[in-house]
């Protein structure tokens, strides 16, 4: 081997080792921030327990399962022989994911005892338009978007990654179609001028 092709191929392996090493980091944050993502979840939680429901849509159930489907989909174990993520994905979930653990927090903490599972209203459900919900009137799910997002990045093959967006995107749709309909039917042109003006969980798109 000559003197040319020694140094290519330590190059080529410091390349492989910094990538390796990357890899490992960018999994043990996304491990993490998917810990914080669902502790913001706690507090809200709590307060909506002793909330009394008014009214709610079942049909939201169905997009519940389309939202799992698609997280179990970026979170399956299938990669064809040698698959790696490369620097770019990799970056790309560390900021990310950061991101949407932070939205996901100040979302619940405008919501509130507001916040549901399912689509659901309470007695003295108030329409929140504060925090997050001045830009998005869905900004849990935009932070659910984006914690699939980053996982697939750092984690997924990409025929499962764009599969498991296409779910989620399909199951949050029934979930804001059926959430819109109870705030509609409760708030009326208040909340008809609010949808007209803020988008529903992706910025400048949906």
């Amino acid at each position: 081997m000559t003197a040319r092709e020694t140094v290519w191929t330590d190059k080529v392996g410091l390349t492989a080792m910094r990538v390796t090493l990357l890899q490992l980091v960018a999994w043990m944050e996304l491990l993490i921030c998917w810990v914080a993502w669902a502790l913001a979840f706690m507090k809200p939680r709590k307060q909506a327990a002793g909330q009394k429901e008014a009214v709610r849509a079942p049909e939201s159930r169905w997009g519940i399962f389309l939202v799992f489907l698609g997280f179990a989909a970026v979170w399956a174990w299938v990669k064809p022989a040698g698959f790696e993520k490369s620097a770019a994905a990799l970056v790309v979930s560390m900021v990310l994911a950061p991101f949407s653990v932070a939205l996901a927090w100040y979302a619940t903490r405008h919501l509130g005892k507001q916040w549901r599972y399912e689509a659901a209203l309470s007695e003295d459900h108030e329409l929140i338009q504060t925090g997050p919900y001045r830009w998005i009137r869905h900004p849990i799910y935009t932070s659910m978007f984006g914690m699939l997002m980053s996982t697939g990045a750092a984690y997924t093959w990409w025929p499962l990654w764009i599969g498991g967006a296409a779910l989620f995107v399909a199951g949050t749709e029934i979930r804001v179609a059926a959430e819109d309909r109870l705030l509609a039917e409760r708030f009326r042109e208040t909340f008809i001028a609010y949808r007209s003006r803020v988008r529903a969980y992706i910025p400048l798109i949906r």
